[in-house]
């Protein structure tokens, strides 16, 4: 990785892009699949390319990591595999790289799992039972791809995707995707969760993983320490 050009004085730190690669852990066929899938359309439209390796056990995965660790900027891990169940998952994977950066995949919505898997330094915790759509667009707000689709002459373009970039807890300027822009505007307009729900016409479940996302991305542990920081 290149080092971080020297900053201005005053200027805000500069983070270093993200190597492109990603390394799917699942052992179902059909969710690598359609992570692959949506992974490369969404980076085609941005005229990029990302490598999605797969994985469908915790064994072969830290092989392919090992390997591949300069180019792999993710890794979607699933915590119920057929080598390792739970959060051993997590737990091996970090004690061999922990300066991995992982996103939890996985089929429950159990706060407590959710707590102790960032709890144990997964970036986020994402859950397979709503749309891949949101796991994309977790992965879009981490900046994996960034320039903007050239357009044709002679056609419109369209409608940008609204874009919100605020400092965290550390002065780190990040990048929010629409829906985590839209959920962080009700938290601070002081809605719940249900609410929030009812708006976006998402299961409770989605939003907790969008306000646990967002305590991460801002490095806040409540929802009262991100409405403070933001207001």
């Amino acid at each position: 990785m290149s080092p971080l050009p020297h900053a201005a004085a005053g200027a805000a730190p500069v983070s270093p892009p993200l190597p492109t690669g990603m390394l799917v852990v699942d052992d179902h066929d059909l969710v690598r699949l359609g992570l692959r899938s949506l992974v490369q359309a969404q980076a085609a439209q941005h005229h990029q390319s990302i490598n999605v390796l797969e994985s469908r056990c915790l064994a072969e995965a830290l092989q392919l990591y090992a390997s591949q660790e300069a180019s792999i900027g993710l890794v979607l891990l699933d915590l119920q595999l057929p080598d390792a169940h739970g959060l051993n998952a997590l737990t091996r994977f970090r004690q061999r790289f922990p300066r991995a950066r992982i996103v939890v995949l996985s089929g429950t919505q159990d706060p407590r799992l959710v707590r102790q898997a960032l709890d144990q330094g997964a970036q986020a915790f994402l859950t397979k039972s709503g749309d891949l759509q949101e796991v994309i667009g977790y992965i879009r707000s981490l900046g994996m791809w960034q320039q903007e689709p050239t357009t044709p002459a002679g056609t419109t373009a369209p409608a940008a995707e609204r874009k919100v970039q605020r400092r965290n807890a550390s002065g780190q300027l990040i990048s929010l995707s629409e829906r985590q822009a839209q959920v962080l505007d009700w938290i601070l307009a002081g809605q719940s969760n249900r609410e929030i729900a009812q708006h976006a016409q998402l299961s409770e479940g989605t939003v907790k993983n969008h306000v646990s996302t967002l305590l991460l991305l801002f490095g806040l542990r409540s929802r009262a320490q991100l409405i403070s920081l933001l207001r």
